[in-house]
């Protein structure tokens, strides 16, 4: 199984992205569950839990089965860089010592913060940019 969890590590809103604020995503969207998962309880789900819960609902699977996790997780799957979050909706995603995530509106201190490589307990963080959206 590829981990497409992180770990002390804050993504970034994309370089290439033209949010300025942090926007809900709305409607039936991978982004809105992805941002509804996260932003209900702040460090609560680690990535691969979010990617996961996403899938199989989209997907009218049983989230709570360890079989359709296994499954699910013997191939590859793209990691949250790739999330609408961070290319278009102006979101950085926050990874603490444990994995698990909040989101941070771009613009906000804590986002500065976090995006300056502090997270907000203090210790430090890795900082990754989500996926551009187009090629350069």
């Amino acid at each position: 199984m590829e981990s497409v969890d992180y770990t002390s590590t804050f993504i970034t809103v994309a370089p290439d992205t033209r949010a300025v604020a942090g926007v809900e995503p709305t409607g039936t969207t991978i982004a809105a569950a992805t941002y509804s998962l996260i932003a209900s309880d702040p460090y609560a789900l680690r990535s691969s839990d979010v990617i996961f819960q996403v899938w199989a609902s989209r997907h009218d699977v049983d989230a709570s089965s360890a079989d359709e996790w296994a499954t699910f997780y013997a191939k590859s799957h793209a990691c949250l860089r790739s999330s609408d979050l961070g290319k278009r909706y102006g979101w950085g995603i926050h990874a603490d010592a444990d994995g698990r995530l909040a989101v941070y509106a771009v613009g906000s201190d804590e986002y500065s913060s976090l995006a300056a490589g502090t997270a907000p307990d203090g210790s430090a963080v890795t900082v990754r940019a989500a996926m551009r959206s187009s090629r350069r």
